[in-house]
């Protein structure tokens, strides 16, 4: 079982940045890829970037690559999505997600498990 917490969402004006971190439990932390999942009001929960368990491969959607980075320490059970040059159109709870398998397959699929997700809101 795994417990995700994620942190530091807010408000901030277009052309800024956030980053925001999600903790984990448990103690394989290391065997489980990581990601970064969005949702904004009235569309569905769309996938944002991942990483793998070692942090050597990372993928990220079309619409964020350039503008945002995914990263880990395994060694503090963390991974953080640091978001800069934000539009107004990244809008959304974020949610901070593990899957047991590869990264590559959290382009594609749900994971095993969710974070609670926070907001981010980006004004124009």
């Amino acid at each position: 079982q795994v417990q995700l917490v994620e942190s530091g969402g807010g408000l901030v004006q277009a052309g800024g940045s956030l980053r925001l971190s999600c903790a984990a439990s448990g103690r394989t932390f290391s065997s489980y890829a990581m990601g970064w999942f969005r949702q904004a009001p009235g569309k569905e929960r769309e996938f944002v970037a991942a990483i793998s368990g070692s942090g050597g491969t990372t993928y990220y959607a079309d619409s964020v690559k350039g503008r945002f980075t995914i990263s880990r320490v395994n060694a503090k059970n963390t991974v953080w999505l640091q978001m800069n040059s934000l539009k107004p159109e990244d809008t959304a709870v974020y949610y901070c997600a593990a899957v047991a398998t590869s990264a590559w397959s959290l382009t594609s699929r749900a994971p095993d498990y969710w974070g609670q997700g926070t907001q981010v809101t980006v004004s124009s």
